[in-house]
């Protein structure tokens, strides 16, 4: 192989995009504190949808990763 993963080797979760609004939900209920990133849930809601999406899309194709 040259270096690259193959398609049978690329992780991939079923994420749907309702679980990711319903645990967003939960946060902004709960009052979530600002991520490992800083961001607050103000900001992050400045741009919602793109935000979401952003996640949603990170998360469901592997490429979403916690950095502690």
């Amino acid at each position: 192989m040259n270096g690259s993963r193959s398609q049978a080797e690329t992780k991939s979760f079923y994420i749907s995009k309702s679980m990711v609004w319903e645990a967003y939900l939960r946060v902004k209920d709960n009052r979530g504190a600002p991520g490992v990133d800083g961001v607050s849930i103000g900001r992050f809601e400045q741009n919602l949808k793109g935000n979401l999406y952003k996640l949603w899309n990170r998360m469901s194709s592997g490429s979403y990763f916690l950095r502690r």
